[in-house]
């Protein structure tokens, strides 16, 4: 058996190996070649292209990269189309993926969807695209299901696999510390993106609240894909005094007081892991603007939508500013009633979510869509 895996993040990249684990435990052969990052290959996969080179975020930037990115979509047609897989397995990055998806019906090979693009949120039209390329739907939040109802198309809801990617083993506070050369005050988390364009703009204004809390330790989870340097060159221009942690997110958010988190899915994993979080977001004011306008949500964060309520504070545009950093992140790292309600907030998004085993769920479906 052949599969073709397309994952354009670093949150692709992580269910993409868990999802890759799943199917090797059932189908050890399986040949599997494509598109992701470091842990993919580490579970098996050959990676042709790592997601480091496609990370493109904004519709501004997006118009000012799209010589590469149509490059990019030429070259993964022509990979396909020589290696031959059984099927393409695509993981969320729909704007690059719902292209793919279109020429692969079209060419006759099986197309698996795992982690649907946020369609509900915008660009809805896409689910009629969806539903005419996609063979096989696997979708991880629970109201997308009754989403797609509205259009009479079936989709398989396997619960979220941040629950399998997150350890139910406790962290061990002193031996995280003395790991990472940490004091025994406690920590704050930043968790500036993945992007090196989101983290120049997310980064220093994070780090403006550092000098705001001598008596806690600021820590940076640093992006698996990014050198180190990047976050050198923003901590020297700030003069803040911060650690640096490498593949140590879950772990460094289940120490931590509380974080500072970029919006995304970390600011899921924050809420499964129970590190109480400002979520932030800034953006280009132009591919801003337009968000606005076409984005039909009311939240950014991912706890925030699941629980359909505000239950973490988001600060967006110019709301995020190191006032406001201030002061909402002060409300959490003491005992009060704002960080009792959030904490609670969890334990009922860990129950909407469902129980581990999504990645087992979709390997299981993947495979008997295969056969039928």
């Amino acid at each position: 058996m052949k599969l073709y895996f397309i994952a354009g993040e670093a949150s692709g990249d992580l269910h993409g190996s868990n999802l890759i684990r799943a199917i090797r435990e059932i189908h050890p052969d399986a040949e599997i070649r494509g598109w992701g990052g470091d842990l993919m290959h580490d579970a098996g996969a050959h990676i042709v292209k790592h997601y480091r080179e496609l990370a493109f975020m904004g519709f501004l930037e997006v118009v000012m990269n799209l010589t590469t990115i149509l490059r990019n979509m030429r070259w993964c047609k022509e990979d396909i189309a020589t290696w031959k897989p059984d099927a393409v397995i695509f993981i969320d990055y729909p704007g690059f993926n719902l292209r793919i998806a279109e020429w692969a019906h079209q060419q006759d090979i099986r197309t698996f969807y795992y982690i649907s693009p946020q369609i509900w949120a915008w660009k809805e039209k896409r689910v009629h695209q969806i539903i005419r390329d996609v063979d096989h739907m696997c979708v991880v939040l629970p109201f997308e299901k009754a989403f797609y109802e509205k259009y009479h198309h079936e989709v398989e809801f396997v619960g979220h696999p941040l629950l399998d990617a997150i350890s139910s083993k406790p962290v061990d506070a002193t031996e995280f510390r003395s790991a990472h050369g940490l004091d025994s005050r406690p920590i704050v988390a930043i968790l500036p993106g993945s992007r090196k364009q989101e983290i120049s703009t997310m980064l220093p204004l994070m780090l403006s609240a550092q000098t705001q809390f001598v008596d806690y330790q600021f820590v940076i989870a640093a992006a698996p894909s990014l050198e180190e340097e990047v976050y050198r060159r923003l901590i020297q221009a700030s003069g803040a005094k911060v650690k640096i942690v490498r593949g140590k997110t879950h772990e460094l958010l289940a120490v931590s007081r509380a974080g500072l988190v970029t919006s995304g899915t970390a600011t899921l994993e924050a809420g499964l892991i129970g590190m109480p979080q400002v979520v932030c977001y800034k953006g280009n004011p132009v591919s801003y603007w337009i968000a606005r306008r076409l984005v039909k949500v009311k939240y950014i964060s991912l706890v925030n939508l699941i629980l359909d309520r505000t239950s973490v504070t988001e600060l967006i545009q110019n709301d995020l500013n190191p006032a406001r950093i201030k002061n909402e992140l002060e409300v959490l790292l003491h005992d009060t009633p704002e960080r009792s309600r959030v904490l609670s907030d969890y334990t009922e998004l860990r129950t909407k979510l469902g129980g581990t085993g999504a990645s087992m769920r979709t390997a299981k479906a993947l495979l008997k869509s295969l056969t039928h």
